[in-house]
């Protein structure tokens, strides 16, 4: 069960006090309080465990200070979308809006190599009005020869040209607990002209240790991909280990699952559960058809299949595309064969515009075509 205090309500008010007081004397439950921070106002939750099935709804929403009381129906209750749940969805950071409403290319280095490619890279999304960017750093690799990542060597040019170009989000995926303070110096350095998404990749899906530690940083939002081998239901659950921590900015990313049925592409691509995502959570879905795919194989319609594995993912509903794009790719560090050029940015991004116009005819086809009555209330897009 979620409580979901008025706005003057918070940690150290006397109406706060008595609602925990009140909690106190309710035998096998616990309560954990979270603050969700947005650009105007910061509400205060407390998600109770334990026995709330003998807890009775109506009287405590009838407690002073209390807003509203949502009954949870998932194991990721916090992550989760229940039923008669109209907590806000989405937040903003930097000035980028992620919901699911929302709509964000993220394209770039798979691994930063160079000053150079990093450069010619932010240059060429400028030039398409682009305002994110994904960017590794550090790379964890299935082979212990294979290359790592520059790690923090990087990410002072990294940043300095993101500044320069004008993009405000980077995705940038971490390994280890420290690379949240070299990421956090180096943008301080910085002066902050930029930011970071934390990325945590499909191999530390279920790394527990380092999900509560990025959980419990409030400063970055975090992009969090599907694990490879294991079930949406394992995952989603992996990823509440974020929010529970306090950090509920998450953007829930579908990768593509391992398996020989995925073949000839690297893995299965699993973009048809974008609308399961959706429904089941109140998460931003992203979608990568560069690491579900794989490859630049050509249909013989001329269309690369990473374009077809991308516009799918948009045309169900997603929310934000991560893409590998590298200036030579036949030069780059890591995962090259996947890599679209620089000059193949342009298409991309009109693809896209094309698939994401399709969905949002197709959703108001879908509307008028419902009664009103059967229409699921619209997520709100704006953060709390």
């Amino acid at each position: 069960m979620i409580l979901i205090l008025d706005e003057q309500v918070h940690p150290g008010t006397p109406l706060f006090a008595a609602i925990m007081e009140y909690l106190s004397h309710r035998p096998g439950v616990s309560a954990r309080v979270h603050e969700v921070k947005g650009d105007l106002q910061t509400l205060t939750e407390i998600y109770l465990i334990g026995d709330t099935a003998t807890l009775d709804r109506d009287e405590i929403a009838e407690l002073a200070g209390v807003d509203r009381v949502v009954r949870v129906s998932r194991e990721y209750r916090i992550l989760g979308r229940h039923k008669d749940d109209f907590r806000p969805s989405g937040f903003e950071y930097n000035g980028v809006s992620f919901s699911q409403d929302s709509f964000e290319l993220f394209a770039g280095l798979c691994a930063v190599d160079n000053r150079d490619s990093v450069d010619r890279m932010f240059r060429a999304l400028a030039a398409q009005g682009l305002r994110c960017a994904r960017m590794g750093a550090y790379k964890p690799r299935t082979s212990p020869y294979a290359f790592q990542g520059h790690g923090a060597a990087c990410l002072p040019f990294v940043f300095e040209s993101a500044a320069s170009h004008g993009v405000s989000v980077i995705a940038m995926e971490v390994t280890h607990e420290k690379h949240i303070q070299e990421i956090h110096d180096a943008l301080a350095t910085a002066g902050n002209a930029t930011g970071v998404m934390l990325q945590v990749g499909t191999r530390n899906t279920q790394n527990f240790e380092l999900l509560k530690a990025i959980g419990r940083q409030h400063e970055f939002p975090v992009l969090f991909k599907r694990g490879f081998g294991i079930t949406l239901e394992e995952s989603l659950n992996a990823a509440e280990y974020l929010a529970s921590e306090g950090n509920q900015r998450v953007v829930f990313c579908l990768r593509g699952v391992k398996s020989n049925l995925g073949e000839p592409h690297r893995n299965l691509v699993d973009f048809a559960q974008v609308p399961v995502v959706r429904r089941l959570t109140r998460m931003p879905v992203c979608v990568d058809p560069s690491h579900a795919v794989g490859r630049r194989d050509l249909s013989p319609d001329g269309i690369e299949d990473i374009h077809h594995a991308a516009v799918q993912g948009v045309v169900a509903g997603a929310n934000m595309v991560l893409v590998d794009i590298h200036p030579e790719p036949g030069k780059a560090l890591v995962d090259g064969p996947q890599a679209l050029t620089l000059d193949e940015l342009p298409l991309f991004v009109e693809d896209l515009k094309i698939a994401r116009e399709a969905y949002l005819k197709r959703r108001a086809a879908h509307e008028r075509a419902r009664p009103p009555a059967e229409l699921p209330k619209p997520a709100d897009s704006q953060p709390a």
